[in-house]
């Protein structure tokens, strides 16, 4: 019921953009096109029969090739239905670049700076785009595919052994 809700909204205010619908394990997920990622999240969140108020994560997974290398996922969450949806949206090469939703929930502030330092994923318009785990002058992201397993050597300086 709620599913049919969500999807005739999108249409309805999207009538052009190809939302992909898949269902796992009673878990919905919608993947679209990066440039509808604030409209329908803004969506998504304020109407009054949705919503989805928490953004519990966003991530990211490095498919290790160069079309469509990167898939951000949005987990989010309706307190209000108890219903959780992922909003996927995929990133090609060269410019692994995605519009911030912190404007939308203030949550996705954090969110969104771990997968920049971790994925290299910029967030355009982030309030304070900056690592989090990593040292601002590390020129590498730890969780790409192309990272080697054991680190780089000599990348990051290492506490002395005692």
């Amino acid at each position: 019921m709620l599913k049919e809700t969500i999807l005739k909204k999108l249409q309805d205010k999207f009538p052009d953009a190809d939302f992909k619908v898949n269902e796992h394990m009673g878990e919905l997920s919608l993947t679209f096109s990066r440039k509808l990622i604030v409209d329908v999240c803004s969506l998504l969140k304020n109407d009054a029969d949705l919503r989805f108020n928490l953004c519990e994560d966003i991530t990211a997974v490095d498919w290790g090739k160069s079309k469509n290398r990167f898939t951000v996922v949005y987990h989010i969450f309706s307190m209000m239905n108890g219903f959780r949806l992922a909003l996927r949206t995929d990133l090609e090469e060269p410019d692994y670049i995605a519009e911030s939703v912190s404007a939308v929930w203030k949550t996705a502030n954090w969110h969104e700076r771990e997968v920049y330092d971790m994925f290299g994923i910029v967030f355009n318009n982030h309030p304070d785009l900056r690592r989090m785990y990593m040292p601002e002058e590390f020129e590498y992201h730890p969780l790409r595919k192309d990272f080697p397993l054991m680190g780089i050597p000599g990348s990051l300086p290492l506490p002395e052994k005692k």
